[in-house]
This record gives structure tokens, sequence and C-alpha cells, in this order.
């Protein structure tokens, strides 16, 4: 099975949202900043499994979460899980 690594961000406007999102990202990912965690060694079905759970609570309109492939020179920042607006750095 082939795993790579990834960085989870959020800003989460609402605390109630915020604590729950963060103790479903903080069981599989370790916490580098307040809202950005390092998620390493994680399959699709994994980050699949991650992404819908923490959806099922995010106010897409108020909130924001998004995922960065860790490649092994750094970041891809055309990668991302973005609810309205994918980021896309060339």
């Amino acid at each position: 099975m082939r795993t790579k690594d990834y960085l989870l961000c959020y800003d989460i406007s609402d605390k109630k949202r915020l604590a729950k999102i963060a103790k479903i990202i903080e069981a599989d990912a370790m916490r580098i900043q307040r809202s950005v965690y390092f998620y390493e060694k994680v399959s699709k079905k994994e980050l699949k499994s991650l992404i819908e759970r923490v959806l099922a609570i995010l106010d897409e309109k108020a909130d924001d979460f998004r995922v960065y492939t860790i490649k092994n020179k750094g970041i891809c920042l055309g990668n991302a899980v973005d609810l309205d607006n994918p980021l896309i750095l060339l």
C-alpha cells in the first residue's frame, strides 16, 4: 500500500466546531501549530476518511480546510482541498 505525507490546515470560525475538528485531526496527525498538522504515511483511503469526518462538521460558508501533499522536496501547493476556491500556485 502506497502512502504519502500531508499538511492539514484549517481556519474554523466557531469554537465548538473548532474543538470537534481539532479532536478528529489530533487523533491521527501531529500538531505543528495551532491549526496546522502533519499527517504522516497515510493511504488515500485513510486521508479520504479523515476528510469526510471533517467535512461532516465544517461550515462550508464560514470555515476553511486545506490538505497539502508533502513531496520529497517540500510541499506541493497545487494539490489543495478547498471548498470554494482551489489554491493553485505555479
